[in-house]
């Protein structure tokens, strides 16, 4: 499992690093809104969509939804849409704490509906896919981009060692057993220390500045870990391990994604409110 995840890594991390770094973003788009229909396969699973050509229709339905942003992101008068778009993955992405403490009672008593379900992925899929191109398209975009993505492996990493060496308290025992709150914390800090290392290189801030990066580093940190959680809580609610097994000993695509789904959105929102 371990040398799957590790060779499954080799091979895709190059290639992403590639597609930043030298891809104009139109092209960086198509590639993240391919990556989003194979997503789109895998949240039909969470709906409890097995059928095939459910789970096509509902893949047709993304596509066109990331056809739409595609479309309207190449009209400046039109972007006040894609603001809409983000807001309403920011809002979800600070209400879904709330339904952490009481699962798995409350959504066994009052289930959502494969409707609601999936509305929202699309929702979290294309604020997602357009978060990532509307930062790589800024000032200094490839590195804000690759900025982001290693701030939520941060995020990961610290949780994973702090986790393993100093955790004692459970996170949300429900959801996730084995992540804690000393594991987070580990995350958080991580998250800060990369900040202000290659942060404050990536954003030329300065002074104050400098403290409001890692305020925003740290919010999108906790962002990731509401990410995770959150596809952690819908694949526990249908009884499912992995989302997929597009990724050889990493599951499905969403099974490596979900933290960014929540830290896109969050990052581009914050640096337009903080003016970074």
């Amino acid at each position: 499992m371990l040398i799957q995840r590790v060779i499954t890594a080799l091979v895709l991390l190059p290639g992403v690093l590639a597609l930043v770094w030298f891809a104009p973003t139109q092209v960086l788009y198509a590639v993240f809104a391919g990556a989003g229909l194979l997503i789109a396969w895998e949240w039909a699973a969470l709906m409890r969509w097995t059928e095939p050509a459910r789970r096509w229709s509902y893949v047709a339905i993304v596509g066109a939804m990331l056809l739409a942003v595609g479309v309207v992101s190449q009209v400046p008068q039109s972007l006040s849409l894609l603001n809409v778009l983000t807001g309403l993955a920011v809002l979800w992405w600070l209400v879904v704490p709330t339904i952490f403490p009481g699962f798995p009672g409350n959504l066994q008593r009052n289930p959502p509906s494969a409707l609601a379900l999936g509305m929202l992925g699309v929702v979290l899929i294309a604020s997602t896919v357009s978060a990532l191109a509307q930062l790589h398209a800024m000032h200094n975009g490839p590195l804000r981009l690759l900025f982001v993505l290693f701030l939520v492996f941060a995020a990961d990493t610290g949780a994973f060692l702090a986790g393993r060496s100093l955790g004692r308290h459970k996170l949300a025992p429900g959801i996730s057993p084995g992540k804690t709150v000393e594991g987070a914390i580990g995350g958080v800090v991580l998250c800060a220390l990369w900040a202000l290392t290659a942060g404050v290189y990536v954003f030329e801030v300065v002074g104050a500045q400098v403290l409001v990066l890692v305020g925003l580093s740290i919010v999108v940190a906790l962002a990731s870990i509401v990410g995770d959680l959150t596809e952690s809580m819908f694949k526990r609610m249908v009884g499912i391990k992995d989302s997929g097994t597009l990724l050889p000993g990493h599951g499905g695509i969403l099974d490596r994604v979900d933290s960014i789904l929540a830290a896109a959105p969050v990052m581009l929102c914050g640096l337009y409110l903080t003016g970074l």
